[in-house]
């Protein structure tokens, strides 16, 4: 089994995605798009997954890679590939699909909570009504045509959605170590002005480890959905 992940930045890794896949047996590749854009054969990998950057999907001019990322992003969903989207990955699922993506109303950067939306259809992930979770984002997506919103927030009405059984898109992070947490901070720390859905670094970087434990859980529960290991 293999699992390939695309890096637009150095400092925004598969955080506890990687520990998770190792202890199931992946091997795990990566396309570091800010080296190269070579892509691997789909036919020859099981999950895809699409990490986040500060770049917009729409910076085409300043990263020409971006066409033949999301080229390759849509022959994976085409493909019926389990895909994860993460912060900039989910806004890539999204325009892949042929949705807009554009800047929100606010930036959320932080720890702030997220809302599921229930669903009785046990092909649709479902999550908890309430989940405090990190955000580091300040545009966001229209849902793909067919695409079924999964939760929202406060601040950002689309943060995350599934396309058929197999496409999930994240706005937020469930991947975030301590260590994530901080690298973010350490090269993005220029975003973090006052507003009511930015919160300040000590804030940031001050919760506790059930904070983390909490969304890697999380995540694993998405990665076991997608991947079908629970049945």
């Amino acid at each position: 089994m293999r699992a390939h992940y695309l890096q637009h930045v150095e400092f925004e890794g598969l955080g506890s995605i990687a520990s998770w896949l190792e202890a199931d047996g992946y091997e795990i590749t990566n396309t570091r798009l800010f080296e190269s854009a070579k892509f691997p054969n789909l036919k020859k990998i099981d999950l895809l997954v699409v990490m986040g950057g500060p770049m917009s999907v729409n910076d085409e001019d300043d990263f020409p890679w971006l066409v033949s990322e999301k080229q390759f992003i849509r022959e994976a969903i085409n493909s019926g590939k389990p895909v994860l989207g993460i912060c900039l990955g989910a806004q890539l699922i999204a325009s892949a699909a042929g949705a807009k993506v554009y800047s929100n109303p606010v930036k959320e950067i932080g720890w702030f909570p997220i809302y599921g939306i229930s669903s009785q259809d046990v092909s649709i992930f479902s999550f908890p009504p309430s989940v405090k979770v990190f955000h580091w984002h300040g545009e966001t997506f229209d849902f793909p045509s067919g695409a079924i919103r999964l939760a929202k927030s406060d601040g950002c009405e689309n943060q995350a959605f599934q396309m058929g059984k197999s496409v999930i898109g994240l706005q937020f992070h469930l991947e975030t170590t301590p260590k994530a947490a901080w690298e973010i901070v350490s090269h993005c720390r220029d975003e973090l002005v006052p507003s009511k859905y930015i919160q300040t670094e000590e804030e940031i970087l001050s919760v506790k480890p059930e904070r983390y434990k909490s969304i890697n859980q999380l995540m694993g529960s998405i990665l076991s959905f997608l991947l079908r290991k629970d049945g």
